[in-house]
């Protein structure tokens, strides 16, 4: 077995791919021009899992609205995919709204930093990238095996990446959409005197937040 692991890295091209999913061939090409939210579990028919795979169904809709695409992965076949997205719609009554990779020799994940030795040799961790319009791989959060990810913090986390890029502008702790954002600091001294009359909320010269 190849034990060549990478890691991506943030503010650089993700890698690219060209995969089968249970909805048909995909490559990282498809999702230029939109924000691509690419997720991979460690196995399918796994309870944590599943619990996930159902969060974001139901946050879809939410994702469409901000154009941003969901791509999921494991180590299982598409028969296995298919399985188990019908076992899921059969026992808790919930559609499975994106498609699943099949990744059985683990191009994908071990492209993407997804295998970690120590966690499992033939499984992916929970691991979450957030890949832009212009491909370009913008966040990565990664869980343990036992416990299942906040669907809500990643609606969160797009929604003020989203903003940041709109409004050139960075965002405190837990922003949520209506609180104030950060206003980056002044880099020169003509700037710094500058700042001091913008009529920013300005609680000393390298942190004035406003609201938009």
């Amino acid at each position: 077995m190849d034990t060549t692991f990478s890691f991506p890295r943030l503010n650089e091209a993700a890698p690219a791919f060209s995969v089968k999913t249970t909805f048909g061939d995909r490559t990282l090409e498809d999702y230029k021009g939109k924000w691509l939210i690419l997720f991979s579990h460690p196995a399918d028919f796994t309870p944590v899992c599943t619990t996930e795979f159902i969060g974001f169904a139901k946050a879809a809709p939410k994702f469409t609205e901000m154009g941003c695409e969901l791509l999921g992965l494991s180590i299982d076949s598409l028969y296995s995919h298919l399985a188990w997205t019908q076992s899921i719609k059969e026992k808790f009554g919930v559609v499975i709204p994106f498609p699943i990779i099949e990744d059985i020799k683990m191009d994908v994940a071990r492209a993407y930093g997804m295998i970690h030795p120590g966690a499992a040799d033939t499984q992916a961790v929970r691991a979450t990238f957030f890949i832009d319009p212009k491909g370009i791989l913008r966040a990565m959060v990664y869980y343990p095996m036992s416990n299942g990810r906040s669907i809500d913090e990643f609606v969160r986390l797009l929604t003020a990446m989203q903003t940041s890029d709109a409004n050139s502008v960075a965002t405190p702790e837990n922003w949520t959409p209506g609180c104030p954002v950060i206003v980056p600091p002044p880099k020169t001294a003509a700037a710094l005197d500058k700042r001091l009359t913008e009529g920013y909320d300005m609680v000393d010269w390298y942190y004035s937040t406003k609201t938009l």
